[in-house]
């Protein structure tokens, strides 16, 4: 089975590389009826959302109801795609081909399994776009709602719903939040409002605000950036991780060593953006963190340099960037192939001007399109001239309605809903329309 990538959310429709204007080019499969099985999965990553609940008594609850939250701002009217407003699935066995119950599962049973067992399972009805179903079951015998979701990607017995999945898991903390763990809510009085379960695909960016949540919800599955917990009920969503989860090497990069410069002719070859970034938890950021202490960045750390990401392992390559006379999106703190190449031979300029070496190379293209700047500069907490630039253009467009002040130099919620109207303009959907500006998304304001 392939390892999935755990990366940080990339808008499908909003990239210029080839392999996502092909996709962009050729639709996805979408099944109609229960029979059909799903397609090879897409390199997607998923995040699983399942809604289910049927009223049950004497079940164990990981959490209580609380007032329904209002609409996602910035969602026009009648777009009710991102909050679950479905009748919930009861706990089921599995159904066979012929689309009638297989035999009853006996006691609880969990079963073993790994993380990117979990997400390349989710991510096959990502990829076929799965239709939401209470009472329809997929090829592989899962119910279409949200708990049947789960129980597919977790590789339960039969189809469990909110009420009972907390009996598979063992209930973490925010920040041990993986890719594959859960996020639950069961509401006890009223199953059908509100009870929802969502799979956790790895956090958005550093501020862990928000997340890459993978579901089963109307009207297909799908994979969306979300504020955490969720758009409704959020204090009431538990996380949960599957009492059969094994980590496998499968699950962790390997990592070659690096050969220190002058030490040898070996060089470590640079292992690719995915590796870096909010989320990423990996040896080869331990890596970057030991070079980038070594040419002089030792005091953006207090502790470490550690396995996961961390905003000074950001500061610290912004730094040694800008050391090499590089700006703008060329100096976004975030490791590329010539970043990652005079690390690891010496050469460049250290932290403070001093020479290491030959001189560095020229700063890299901008990502193809003219004066994009990069995702860097439209993060929460972010202030520069950039964010300006793009409000401004929103408001020429048209898209200026969430804004009460500015445009301004400072990211903020009316940037982000702003751009998020826009996208969606596009005919945009999902993650493709998260709120934060990609290549696409820039070349199609200023163009």
């Amino acid at each position: 089975m392939e390892t999935p990538v755990f990366e940080e959310f990339e808008p499908a429709s909003d990239c210029d590389c080839p392999g996502c204007v092909q996709r962009r080019r050729v639709p996805p499969y979408s099944p109609t009826g229960r029979t059909g099985g799903p397609p090879t999965a897409q390199r997607v990553l998923v995040v699983a959302t399942a809604a289910t609940a049927a009223l049950a008594a004497g079940h164990a609850v990981p959490a209580l109801a609380a007032p329904h939250a209002p609409a996602r701002p910035g969602v026009p009217a009648g777009d009710t795609g991102d909050e679950p407003a479905t009748p919930q699935g009861t706990k089921a066995p599995l159904h066979g081909p012929s689309g009638k119950p297989a035999k009853p599962a006996g006691a609880v049973r969990v079963p073993t399994t790994t993380r990117a067992e979990i997400i390349n399972r989710a991510k096959t009805w990502i990829a076929a776009q799965v239709p939401y179903s209470m009472d329809e079951y997929w090829s592989d015998g899962y119910r279409q709602d949200c708990s049947g979701f789960v129980s597919m990607a977790w590789g339960l017995a039969g189809n469990e719903w909110t009420g009972s999945l907390d009996r598979y898991g063992v209930r973490i903390s925010k920040e041990e939040l993986q890719p594959g763990d859960i996020l639950l809510f069961h509401n006890p009085e009223n199953p059908e409002k509100g009870s929802h379960v969502v799979i956790f695909g790895g956090w958005t960016d550093y501020t862990h605000t928000y997340y890459i949540a993978l579901e089963e919800t109307p009207s297909h599955a799908r994979r969306q950036s979300t504020p955490y917990a969720y758009w409704s009920h959020s204090a009431n969503y538990v996380p949960y991780r599957s009492k059969g989860l094994t980590e496998s090497a499968g699950d962790k990069p390997p990592v070659p060593p690096v050969t220190p410069a002058g030490t040898g002719t070996s060089k470590t070859g640079y292992p690719g953006a995915t590796y870096f970034g909010p989320g990423a938890s990996n040896e080869y950021v331990t890596q970057l963190g030991t070079m980038l202490v070594a040419r002089g960045a030792g005091s953006y750390y207090t502790s470490g340099p550690g396995p996961r990401w961390s905003d000074a392992d950001l500061r610290a390559t912004q730094a040694f960037q800008r050391a090499q006379g590089w700006t703008g999106a060329d100096a976004d703190g975030l490791p590329g192939p010539q970043t990652w190449e005079l690390l690891v031979t010496g050469k460049g300029r250290s932290i403070g001007g001093t020479p290491a070496g030959a001189a560095g190379p020229p700063a890299p293209a901008s990502h193809g399109v003219p004066g994009y700047p990069g995702r860097g500069m439209f993060r929460p907490g972010a202030t520069n001239k950039y964010v300006t630039e793009l409000g401004k253009q929103l408001v020429k467009k048209g898209f200026g309605t969430y804004y009460t002040t500015g445009p301004g130099p400072r990211w903020g919620e009316p940037d982000r809903r702003n751009v998020e109207a826009f996208q969606r303009a596009q005919g945009w959907r999902g993650g493709a329309a998260d709120g934060y500006p990609g290549p696409e998304t820039w070349r199609r304001l200023f163009s």
